[in-house]
């Protein structure tokens, strides 16, 4: 599977649907309903407001596992990615958090996603869950042993994270080229929601024939910067009621975002 196949020549924008805390997590309210029904609401939102993809996160189960997540949490989010992805209509993709990439490709073969994001797909970063090492050569292993062709989006200077050692952001990128088999580079801020340097995306471009796509703080008033310089948008904080990562989905800012989005492409 292609970039290119999967969203055509259209630069996409791709939401983030941010699942309640899944059963489990500390925070899980103890109803799957409603852990059902507050993402269909968001996706039926992005559906009306045609958004051109979907990324599916466990992203209220905080503190996240560093690596490998439990039975339940893989359980939940095949079950609410499966029926998102028969209301949506679009190009879905999962990120298992903090950066279980096994797992995210196991949903995503199952559900028939087209795309995973995995967070440190190689290299070691020190995070907010202790050091992350990347597991792409599990991973790759996996989506080949169970004959998928799922995309891999793999980050570069992964956000909430310092590298363990600081080999670079070419360095990086041509490895996760050439060496990480990715399928598309996700360039993204230091923090959820920060907004992406023009500079990173510059480097990142220089050392990468692969699709790049900007992974946070993206705006209405921004998005001229970067907009010419990448391949696709993914937004999260952005579209949640006042701009913060927790709330949820504010239709009225959805529409801000895609009008300016649809100005731009006019020119």
């Amino acid at each position: 599977m292609k970039f290119s196949e999967v969203f055509g020549s259209n630069k996409p924008l791709i939401a983030c649907i941010h699942l309640l805390p899944l059963p489990g997590s500390p925070l899980y309210g103890g109803s799957m309903n409603e852990v059902y029904d507050r993402a269909l609401q968001e996706t039926e939102i992005f559906r009306n407001n045609k958004i051109d993809g979907l990324i599916i996160e466990n992203f209220r189960d905080k503190p996240f596992f560093p690596v490998r997540v439990p039975a339940e949490t893989v359980a939940a989010l095949s079950a609410v990615a499966r029926e998102v992805m028969k209301l949506a209509k679009v190009p879905i993709g999962i990120n298992v958090l903090r950066n279980d990439g096994e797992s995210a490709i196991a949903i995503a073969a199952a559900v028939q996603a087209h795309f995973v994001r995995i967070n440190v797909h190689m290299n070691a970063v020190v995070s907010e869950q202790g050091i992350i090492q990347g597991t792409s050569h599990l991973t790759m292993r996996l989506r080949s042993a169970l004959k998928s062709d799922v995309m891999v989006f793999a980050d570069v200077g992964v956000k909430h994270a310092a590298p363990l050692a600081d080999r670079g952001l070419a360095i990086e990128t041509r490895d996760l080229t050439e060496r990480g088999l990715a399928d598309a580079i996700i360039v993204s801020g230091e923090l959820t929601g920060s907004e992406t340097k023009t500079g990173d995306v510059d480097i990142v471009r220089q050392n990468t024939s692969l699709p790049i796509v900007i992974g946070s703080g993206a705006t209405p008033e921004n998005l001229h910067r970067v907009y010419s310089k990448v391949d696709g948008v993914i937004v999260g904080s952005y579209f949640k009621k006042d701009g913060k990562g927790n709330n949820f989905v504010d239709e009225k800012r959805v529409r801000a975002f895609t009008d300016a989005l649809v100005s731009l492409k006019r020119g």
